[in-house]
């Protein structure tokens, strides 16, 4: 199973030539699994970080770029989470318009007590629903 959701690129994203920038896409990566937490999982950043005083920090990036995008393109996000651990979870994102994979990568995050910076399990609840897709 696989949670989707598209972003456009904007003009925010791209160098002169309009192509998109590669470190952006490590930005709307970021969006886009901050809106999984909060639209499918049920755990948004503001209740992780404010309530919660916990955090996702990145661990592991693995990231290839197929093909290059451009300012406009509607970008599909297949995300499907590969592992979720005790304290972690490994996500796999591909990004892909139309039939053209552009970006597919692989990230593992650990949820961290921000006060004593090491991680800290997952709620019940978080786990089953990362556990789902």
């Amino acid at each position: 199973m696989s949670w989707r959701t598209q972003r456009r690129a904007e003009f925010q994203h791209c160098d002169a030539h309009g192509i998109v920038f590669f470190p952006r896409y490590l930005e709307m990566v970021d969006t886009v699994i901050e809106q999984y937490f909060r639209d499918h999982v049920g755990y948004d950043f503001h209740k992780m970080h404010v309530e919660d005083h916990r955090g996702v920090p990145t661990a592991l990036l693995n990231i290839e770029f197929h093909a290059p995008s451009y300012l406009e393109d509607l970008l599909d996000f297949d995300l499907s989470v590969e592992r979720a651990g005790k304290a972690s979870v490994t996500i796999r994102i591909v990004i892909s318009s139309g039939d053209e994979t552009r970006v597919s990568l692989t990230t593992t995050r650990v949820q961290a007590d921000m006060t004593s910076r090491r991680s800290t399990p997952w709620h019940d609840h978080v786990r089953e629903k990362l556990n789902a897709t």
